[in-house]
């Protein structure tokens, strides 16, 4: 079985890693970049399609057919961010996207990186949180033919990653020690990036996938 897929987010780290390894899958026989802007990588298996708005998907109908899965990388922090603008990036947008994939690829597995303790009641103290929660809610109840949400915590980014910021290359150098302290809380890029390849090929029973599901899914 060979797929093809959609994955946003390739100018931010999860983005990038999860890009690296379907570059490198046998089993990924193509990658649509969906960017607000050009990336300078250049791969045979790779396209891009450039998108001034996620919100505006009209024009682009024929590039974003014929695809078996969407990896949904994009996202910011909520750090100086107040709800309504964080709710617009991280759940509106997030929501029409996937949205209009789904009208174009109703077949489709929509794969969506959310965050660890993600608040799936939508009513918690944590503003992110909670948003987090309520756009993994509204993604698991569109009719794809599978939704997964993945929350990653401290990943340990993948070798020839440009997009790392300081401090992920500092946690690199204490991975091995949190690993064996905190393993339920700790994981590698790749790991995520072979688990949302193995979301596609092999499915998963849950569509909320923790730390400890995500490195199953990975060696699946």
């Amino acid at each position: 079985m060979e797929i093809k897929v959609i994955l946003t987010g390739a100018t931010g780290m999860v983005g990038e890693g999860v890009l690296l390894d379907c570059l490198e899958h046998p089993q990924v026989k193509e990658v649509l970049m969906v960017n607000r802007k050009s990336n300078s990588l250049k791969h045979p298996k790779l396209k891009e399609c450039i998108v001034p708005s996620f919100l505006d998907l009209n024009e682009f109908s024929t590039q974003l057919s014929g695809y078996d899965a969407c990896f949904y990388c994009a996202g910011i922090s909520s750090v100086g961010m107040n709800e309504s603008d964080y709710s617009n990036i991280t759940y509106h947008t997030t929501v029409h996207f996937a949205e209009e994939l789904l009208t174009l690829n109703p077949q489709m597995v929509f794969s969506h990186v959310s965050g660890s303790h993600s608040d799936s009641s939508e009513n918690g103290s944590v503003m992110w949180a909670r948003v987090k929660g309520k756009t993994e809610n509204a993604l698991m109840r569109l009719p794809f033919k599978k939704v997964y949400n993945f929350r990653p915590g401290f990943m340990k980014p993948s070798a020839g990653q440009q997009n790392v910021k300081s401090f992920y290359k500092a946690f690199s150098l204490l991975y091995p020690l949190l690993k064996l302290l905190i393993p339920n809380r700790v994981s590698t890029m790749h790991d995520v990036g072979l688990a949302m390849i193995n979301s596609v090929l092999k499915g998963y029973p849950k569509q909320i996938l923790e730390i400890k599901d995500i490195k199953l899914l990975a060696k699946a």
